[in-house]
């Protein structure tokens, strides 16, 4: 590994990071120091990289996104079948 990739690890490690949802409660780390994408709000989590990462294992437990999950069928669009 050289410097520059080292010093680019350790500056990862050292950023604060924010845990972000969409309307689909699908979960993101997102950079503290940029603005939010559209369509993604900060959930009140905040740390380094792995503790993020940490807290969306504990709390994301179901990983379909909302819509399918909420489908009569259980699939929604995602297993939706030809007539």
């Amino acid at each position: 590994m050289t410097d520059e990739n080292r010093n680019s690890v350790e500056q990862a490690r050292t950023l604060l990071y924010l845990v972000v949802v969409n309307d689909e409660e699908q979960y993101s780390i997102w950079s503290q120091d940029r603005e939010l994408p559209a369509g993604w709000r900060h959930t009140g989590f905040e740390g380094s990289r792995d503790a993020c990462l940490s807290h969306i294992e504990t709390v994301w437990t179901n990983i379909l996104p909302k819509s399918a999950r909420i489908a009569p069928s259980g699939l929604g669009d995602y297993g939706s079948q030809p007539g």
